[in-house]
């Protein structure tokens, strides 16, 4: 009787889809490498760091050692006060500038969708060289430009008889403000501009037909459309906002009476690590400006980023 063999095992066939899927994923492979690298390894040391701490035997002037001190650096930031009272302080700014920056950007983006294609494409860019610009390039023109010395501004209000002193404490956030702006409403244009034009433009002509104004229009239908990408420009300039060091930092040189050490929580942090040497307890207070920041932009996308019920 013949024994029947079982045929030889071949390695199995990977499918096409699945192919195709992975060398999609490829492409993503620098960029989690690079998160990788720079955020979650930098995090996680900066975890390890917050929960040591260097003390000096003695009246300071003995060896230094390090302890292990679990959460107490934490407790102590949670109860630093100027720390909060600069997370307040920058808060409030993004309270009064993101949205004058959100309406500026979505006014430039309604403009240029209904004009013609010929009149967007020479604005667009223009609109974007801001942006383009380096932030550290960008700060040093405006602190040129509101230098009381050497900058145009200042001569040019004194003819209408107005002395504005643009690094007062009056009028340091203004400044830094009015920075912002310049930089940020040419990216945040340009994303609502580019979900504008993702519209069917036959949703538009069957409200023309209905008798629909081109502002009902642009606030009853374009708006809500393009609610998404509000969304996610509206999260990324939080995150900015709450994390501004750069801009202070280079204003501070200006005014060191009005920009204090502690005006913004990095720049608390920053003097905690490089100014007074304490790497660990500077640590602790990232920790927990990473986690408001997570927070307030987590909670804000998970409230507003809801499908619009019919």
């Amino acid at each position: 009787m013949a024994v029947l063999s079982k045929p030889p095992a071949t390695a199995p066939r990977l499918n096409w889809r699945r192919v195709l899927a992975l060398k999609g994923a490829s492409f993503t492979a620098p960029f989690f490498l690079g998160f990788l690298v720079f955020t979650v390894v930098p995090l996680a040391m900066a975890l390890r760091e917050s929960l040591y701490r260097e003390q000096s035997a003695g009246l300071g002037f003995g060896e230094k050692t390090v302890e292990f001190v679990w959460f107490d650096q934490f407790a102590e930031g949670f109860s630093d006060g100027r720390f909060w009272a600069s997370m307040l302080r920058v808060a409030l700014f993004a309270a009064i500038s993101i949205p004058l920056i959100q309406i500026a950007s979505i006014g430039v983006a309604l403009l240029l969708d209904v004009a013609s294609q010929r009149v967007a494409d020479r604005f667009r860019v223009p609109l974007l060289i801001p942006y383009m610009i380096p932030g550290i390039v960008a700060t040093l023109i405006w602190i040129y430009v509101y230098s009381p010395d050497v900058g145009p501004l200042t001569p040019f209000l004194h003819l209408f008889g107005i002395d504005a002193d643009f690094y007062s404490g009056e009028l340091v956030w203004v400044s830094i403000g009015n920075l912002m702006a310049w930089s940020g409403i040419g990216f945040n244009m340009l994303i609502v501009y580019a979900a504008l034009r993702a519209v069917d433009q036959d949703v538009y002509s069957a409200a023309r037909i209905d008798g629909a104004s081109e502002w009902r229009i642009a606030w009853s239908i374009k708006v809500p459309l393009v609610r998404r990408s509000l969304v996610l420009t509206t999260v990324l300039s939080m995150i900015g906002t709450l994390q501004i060091f750069s801009d202070t930092m280079l204003f501070k040189s200006m005014a060191p009476e009005t920009i204090t050490r502690d005006f913004t929580p990095i720049m608390a942090i920053y003097d905690w690590a490089f100014q007074q040497g304490d790497f660990n307890y500077a640590s602790a207070l990232s920790i927990i400006l990473a986690l408001v920041v997570g927070t307030v932009s987590a909670v804000f996308y998970r409230l507003t980023n809801k499908a619009p019920t019919s």
